[in-house]
């Protein structure tokens, strides 16, 4: 497993540690209640799936989502949300490095309470599969898993998705890493070969189900014969790159009855998104360097632009898609000194 990370992923792990403060681990905890609560509100989500496919209208049957991942910027004493992700990688990687770190502790105090911390996050994670078989109203054990992406032997943290089938199967459940081609749907049963799965760990960036090779689990997603977390609504309600630019629009808020309380912690911890609109093209060009450019359904950086880089050919075709205009802050720097 070891060289398998060393292969795919050699600059997963930062070479120094960075340190975050305990103020602003708060901060970033307040952010995240406060979309939640966001998020919560029917009027909201009338606004958010009004404009969405209808597969992300489509009620999930209890599945909240696994492993959302709340993108910040971290610079002095100041916090920045940039993104909010719907199936964010990283967690086992964390777990084993977690692990790792019985090998660099000062002291035994320290090495048992790095040790205690690994096996609550790995016992936390399989928790939360459990939680959404429950919450979905599956009234049987949970008994399979698939772990689904597209080619997945060919993706950058293939290495995880073993580590997950490693950590599933020590728990119980029988696992296993599939395409979403693998996949069938017969008699009301969605099947891995000769597998009958409950539960499919989506990390399909296929957020919708479009795709021909998505057929099968779409299906069984609309039928309710499995359990897919995280699944289209979840991504509409949260990582749609235009809700950042409602969720920092104070007339927004406030006209979907957002506390003030919460307004404003938004309003001071997110980065200052907006939909670029063809309408304010000459503004948004003019204020280009500090801004940088996302397309509203991209993920891991894929077509995206830092302003000050782009030039009048990229420009067209950002006007012509679908973006947003996200105010840049510039992550802090953690300097290694010598004596």
């Amino acid at each position: 497993m070891a060289e398998l990370v060393e292969e795919r992923c050699p600059y997963l792990f930062s070479a120094r540690p960075v340190f975050i403060s305990d103020e602003q681990t708060e901060r970033m905890a307040s952010v995240v209640r406060a979309v939640e609560s966001v998020v919560a509100l029917p009027a909201y989500r009338d606004r958010v799936l009004g404009e969405a496919l209808p597969i992300a209208r489509h009620d999930p049957g209890g599945a909240k989502g696994v492993f959302f991942g709340y993108d910040f910027h971290v610079r002095d004493n100041e916090v920045g949300l940039i993104e909010i992700n719907t199936n964010a990688g990283g967690a086992m990687l964390n777990a084993v490095m977690a692990k790792a770190h019985h090998a660099c502790c000062i002291d035994t105090a320290q090495a048992a309470t790095t040790a205690i911390s690994s096996r609550a996050l790995e016992k936390g994670i399989v928790d939360m599969f459990y939680a959404e078989w429950r919450l979905s109203g599956r009234d049987r054990p949970l008994q399979t898993i698939a772990i689904v992406d597209a080619a997945p032997e060919e993706q950058y943290l293939y290495p995880e998705f073993l580590l997950f089938k490693q950590l599933f199967e020590r728990h119980g459940l029988r696992a296993v890493i599939a395409d979403p081609a693998e996949l069938q749907l017969r008699d009301g049963v969605l099947w891995h070969h000769d597998t009958a799965i409950d539960l499919v760990y989506n990390r399909l960036t296929d957020f919708m189900l479009e795709l021909p090779a998505s057929a099968a689990l779409r299906a069984a997603y609309l039928e309710h014969a499995v359990v897919l977390t995280p699944h289209p609504q979840a991504h509409a309600l949260y990582a749609d790159k235009r809700n950042l630019a409602l969720l920092c629009d104070a007339k927004l808020l406030d006209a979907l009855g957002v506390a003030p309380s919460t307004r404003d912690v938004l309003l001071a911890n997110i980065q200052h998104t907006e939909v670029v609109d063809v309408a304010h093209a000459d503004r948004l060009w003019s204020e280009r360097r500090r801004l940088f450019f996302k397309p509203t359904d991209g993920y891991g950086g894929r077509a995206a632009y830092r302003g000050d880089k782009i030039t009048k050919r990229v420009w067209n075709e950002i006007l012509a898609g679908s973006y947003v205009a996200q105010a840049i802050m510039v992550p802090g720097d953690r300097v290694i000194g010598s004596r």
